[in-house]
């Protein structure tokens, strides 16, 4: 199979795009990256695909002249998916904006107190540090204490 190399190259391009793109905090830089990737995989499938053939109807046409159909299946199926990803995103860029007056995403903030103990190399005060599910307790703490009785 001879693979076009110009296809392959425009799709690594808008793949590699995509991922940066996706990497900002603007969600309409966000919403472009996913659509640029989107835009890649659907090129990507087609690269594989192989190259165009007949009609995939039986009995008019040889097996062997026939181009194969579940890659345009899944090319379709994938545009559906972004449209209805994109028309999602817009909405809730387009909300924040309302809200906010921009349309970046925020910091958590208990991403931001982990990212904290993280540094500081300290453990929070519901680690588990025996693993088996239950929280640890200090030998002085009364059971009935802790469930309020």
């Amino acid at each position: 199979m001879v693979v076009n190399l110009t296809l392959v190259l425009i799709s690594s391009v808008l793949i590699a795009a995509g991922v940066y793109l996706l990497l900002e905090r603007s969600l309409t830089r966000i919403l472009v990256g996913v659509l640029l990737m989107s835009n890649g995989v659907n090129v990507l499938y087609l690269v594989a695909a192989g190259p165009a053939g007949r009609a995939p109807l039986i009995g008019l046409f040889e097996a062997d002249e026939m181009s194969d159909a579940l890659p345009m299946a899944m090319v379709l199926t994938a545009i559906v998916i972004t449209l209805a990803s994109t028309a999602f995103m817009l909405t809730m860029a387009y909300r924040s904006f309302q809200l906010h007056g921009h349309d970046e995403v925020q910091d958590d903030v208990e991403d931001a107190q982990i990212r904290r103990l993280a540094e500081a190399d300290e453990a929070s005060e519901s680690f588990d540090e025996s693993g088996d599910g239950t929280p640890d307790e200090d030998p002085g703490d009364d059971p009935a204490e802790v469930v309020g009785e």
